[in-house]
């Protein structure tokens, strides 16, 4: 507020002080200034907004425009490391634009998720939603809300532009180190949730493992649990049968469940059992030995979708490219146990 007696600075003000004309100031306070004026003129204006206190008029800027400037994240959880990571980079890049982020979560991801406002179409400039299935989208959007899904399956949703991790070359690299390593015997342990990026992993291991031909292929199906995953693997490992020599898991909380597993069992990571996970948490580290497990950069998908979202609503088309993961080899994957010699 300005002090008692005085007006409040105006865009003419800050334009008198920053020496550029006023459009130079609403396309910097509006965050549209990239590619139309140099980034030592815009921060000029910053530093003039600040110094005389201007804030700009947002009711009468979205009356003006129609926009809100307002967008949804919808993500299935708020607890994972993962999820937290996809709004930061995302928050990041829409507070540079002038816009706000309203987190809602719908847990599992398949939906339905219902509208958090009487209107959404009315509250919300666009919704970029992570990890979920386009359907559960459907009263969110209406049929006219801008639209951008990541992780999820590509030209699911008309109209919805789509920004991957190149998951399934994630765990295409997984499965060919541990071909390399010498394994032959693997089991899948493979997350309950019915959403296109577990769907993708599947079907590229299974893809990669089918080029080796000596390689066989189990599959245990658990809920995105520790205790969940430690039975799972703990069934696979006691069936009748040869015994699997790595564990390949969905994700690096499964992971810690294959570890528990092989702990009750008597085995030992990994000269008994190699492990693998997917999304390097925290808990990677934490793990003894340390978890090899693909890295997804969660800041940087939030960063590339709502740099795609903000396309979609100014008009332009969306960059929509994968984002790389790295393979992060650690002390849980090593050469599998040498065959037990035949009994005389």
């Amino acid at each position: 507020m300005p002090p008692p007696g005085k007006t409040r600075p105006t865009s003419r003000d800050v334009a008198r002080e920053a020496g550029v004309s006023q459009a130079s100031v609403s396309l910097v306070m509006g965050g549209k200034w990239q590619g139309r004026i140099s980034a030592p003129t815009a921060e000029r204006v910053r530093e003039a907004a600040r110094s005389l206190g201007y804030r700009p008029n947002l009711a009468a800027r979205n009356l003006r425009t129609g926009r809100t400037r307002t967008v949804l994240l919808v993500v299935p959880s708020l607890t994972t490391h993962f999820f937290a990571g996809v709004h930061t980079g995302a928050a990041r890049v829409a507070a540079a634009h002038g816009f706000s982020i309203v987190l809602y979560p719908s847990p599992a991801g398949v939906g339905p998720a219902r509208d958090p406002f009487a209107s959404a179409p009315a509250a919300l400039d666009g919704v970029l939603a992570s990890s979920m299935a386009a359907q559960a989208l459907t009263v969110l959007r209406g049929d006219r809300l801008p639209l951008v899904m990541l992780d999820s399956e590509p030209h699911a949703s008309p109209g919805a532009a789509t920004v991957n991790l190149d998951i399934a070359d994630g765990v295409r690299r997984v499965a060919g180190h541990l071909l390399g390593l010498g394994h032959r015997r693997f089991l899948h342990l493979r997350a309950d949730v019915p959403s296109w990026t577990f769907g993708q992993r599947a079907r590229a291991l299974e893809a990669r493992l089918a080029e080796a031909r000596d390689a066989a292929l189990a599959t245990a199906v658990s809920p995105m649990t520790a205790e969940g995953g430690r039975a799972a693997v703990e069934a696979a490992l006691t069936a009748p049968g040869p015994r699997p020599t790595a564990v390949v898991c969905d994700d690096d909380l499964l992971a810690v469940g294959a570890y528990k597993a092989a702990r009750r069992l008597g085995l030992r990571i990994p000269r008994d059992l190699s492990v693998t996970g997917v999304d390097d948490q925290v808990l990677a580290v934490a793990l003894e030995p340390e978890l090899t497990t693909v890295r997804l950069d969660a800041e940087l998908t939030g960063e590339r979708g709502m740099e795609a979202l903000l396309s979609v609503i100014d008009g332009r088309a969306p960059v929509t490219h994968d984002i790389p993961v790295d393979l992060v080899v650690r002390g849980s994957t090593a050469p599998p146990p040498p065959p037990l010699a035949a009994a005389p």
